[in-house]
């Protein structure tokens, strides 16, 4: 016999709290961008791009570092949600592309807004070395552009 205790309520959010596309399955190797729905203030500009990081395991390793990174990013005032972006690029033999295209656009970011990303550790004292002989900086700075 059911004891005469009430019930919890249950409720189910309307809103999607995680979505995977079939592109972000398609490549292991692949940059992401973790992108907030409110502009944060740099040293030289404002921008939605809160972290650039790379993973060698796929999407697994995307769903781990948004959710590491989120309780710092909903730490800022007004922030409702993120987005995490992928960023690809062909790959080449003997490159390990990926980690070139995240040292560019940290390189690129950086040049822009005066200051990495606020959820990323690297980027500050980073030098550049032969990441733009892979790829255009000015298409970089079209991608970080179209993510702010």
């Amino acid at each position: 016999m059911p004891s005469a205790r009430r019930r919890l309520n249950v409720s189910l959010d309307r809103r999607v709290a995680l979505r995977l596309h079939r592109t972000t399955l398609r490549s292991r190797r692949l940059v992401y961008v973790i992108v907030q729905d409110r502009k944060i203030n740099y040293a030289t500009g404002r921008s939605r791009v809160a972290y650039i990081g790379t993973t060698g395991v796929g999407a697994k390793r995307i769903g781990l570092s948004a959710a590491f990174r989120a309780p710092q990013v909903f730490a800022q005032r007004g922030v409702e949600e993120l987005e995490v972006r992928i960023v690809t690029c062909q790959s080449r033999t003997n490159v390990r592309s990926w980690t070139k295209l995240e040292r560019a656009l940290l390189l690129t970011f950086r040049e822009m807004h005066g200051e990495p990303p606020i959820c990323n550790v690297q980027g500050l004292r980073m030098k550049e070395t032969d990441e733009f002989d892979y790829f255009s900086p000015s298409r970089l700075r079209r991608i970080l552009e179209d993510l702010a």
